[in-house]
């Protein structure tokens, strides 16, 4: 079996995605999810200009030398859009290859570890009242986890709080927008939100809250510190982690769980937060990470230092992305949990998927491969549209992390 032809399809249906889809010589084909939000036609042009030529006529089971050859083959290695590209050629073949087996992607990965991957909901609202009923809305849903946003008084936006409650989409706008951010009046104001909520809900409900890199080190440890009476399964992105000993400090003063990874793209950004134990969840996810190929590989590095798995899965990841990262979820001995944003209707009927939600849980389905195709004439219906990230100000001016 030989690869016969490469597609890069661009679609938007409500957001913007790319996607790798491969043929072979006998009919077999494979997708995968080359979606970087904000930065989709980078990777896409990456993929045909300097991808899709190198895999005509390649051997699609020969998974590891493809990611080899892929990563060190470019020679200018890492990088978001490199390791988006590799992703989308690694899952495309790991859909191939449970095909051709007949068997889902997970058995190949060793089988199950647990029934079901345990996932987290966003409850978001402008008011501590109002985020209460979100909280109470996906409780009843089944969500055993549920992540935490609201307003900051005095802040016209925040980030993680959305008009839409259930389809939240930062990238708003052809050319970014702009936010205003005052970290003081955030850490006033977070603390009390966690108290009403656990108040509310009790002790069971898992509780997580992302700070989307906002804060140095020492304002990290302040809000850590604070936040521990309300036992939050995890404190997310505190600082960027380009000074990892960063975290050494947030570790010394407080024992909030840490959580970080989501614009990791390889084992080298994460090897020592993991081995020195600066963390306790790694965020890396399959599209921004190489690939369930590589994922693996880091997670595997994270077992031996008693740190869990907690994968980005937001919106801006497609079906595809989520049904590989579900059956890694399902395979791993160091599961932790699975972020879960659901996609709308126009995006389930483009990508067409085996995975569904019950009792808090996400299953991949028993399908050979991933499980989750594309709908090629329903793609092509939805035109790209150029959208962008925000960036982020402080209150005088100066451009912050947003």
């Amino acid at each position: 079996m030989k690869i016969a032809d490469c597609r890069v399809i661009v679609t938007c249906p409500g957001r913007n995605f790319v996607t790798l889809k491969i043929e072979t010589d006998e009919g077999v084909t494979g997708i995968g999810d080359a979606t970087l939000n904000g930065r989709e036609l980078a990777v896409a042009t990456y993929l045909t200009e300097h991808v899709v030529p190198a895999l005509t006529g390649r051997d699609p089971a020969r998974i590891e030398d493809t990611w080899q050859y892929l990563y060190k083959g470019a020679y200018w290695r890492r990088g978001p859009v490199t390791m988006s590209a590799i992703a989308a050629v690694d899952m495309a073949l790991w859909d191939i290859k449970g095909k051709v087996a007949g068997l889902p992607v997970y058995q190949l990965l060793g089988g199950r570890s647990r029934d079901g991957v345990t996932v987290y909901g966003h409850a978001n609202a402008e008011t501590v009242d109002e985020v209460l009923t979100e909280v109470d809305r996906y409780v009843q849903l089944g969500y055993r986890a549920v992540r935490v946003q609201t307003g900051v008084p005095g802040l016209a936006t925040t980030y993680g709080v959305s008009k839409d409650r259930l389809f939240y989409e930062p990238a708003d706008a052809a050319v970014a927008s702009e936010a205003t951010w005052d970290t003081a009046s955030y850490l006033a104001h977070t603390p009390g939100v966690f108290a009403r909520v656990r108040d509310a809900f009790g002790p069971g409900l898992k509780l997580l809250h992302d700070v989307h890199h906002r804060l140095t080190p020492i304002e990290a440890a302040r809000l850590g510190k604070s936040l521990e009476p309300y036992a939050l399964t995890w404190m997310e992105d505190p600082v960027p982690a380009e000074l990892q000993q960063g975290f050494r400090l947030i570790r010394q003063h407080t024992t909030t769980p840490v959580a970080v990874g989501e614009v990791f793209n390889t084992v080298w950004d994460c090897q020592q937060l993991i081995t020195e134990q600066l963390i306790d969840y790694v965020r890396t996810t399959v599209v921004h990470a190489g690939g369930i190929t590589h994922l693996r590989r880091i997670f595997d590095l994270a077992a031996l230092y008693q740190v869990r798995s907690g994968s980005h899965g937001a919106t801006d990841l497609s079906p595809v992305s989520m049904a590989a990262a579900l059956h890694v979820d399902l395979a791993i001995p160091n599961f932790g949990l699975q972020e879960y944003m659901r996609h709308t209707e126009e995006t389930d009927a483009v990508f067409p998927h085996g995975y569904r939600f019950e009792n808090g849980y996400l299953h991949p389905g028993e399908q050979p491969g991933l499980g989750v195709d594309i709908d090629e004439e329903a793609a092509a219906r939805y035109p790209y549209r150029p959208k962008a990230l925000p960036v982020n100000r402080l209150v005088d001016g100066t451009l912050h992390d947003w």
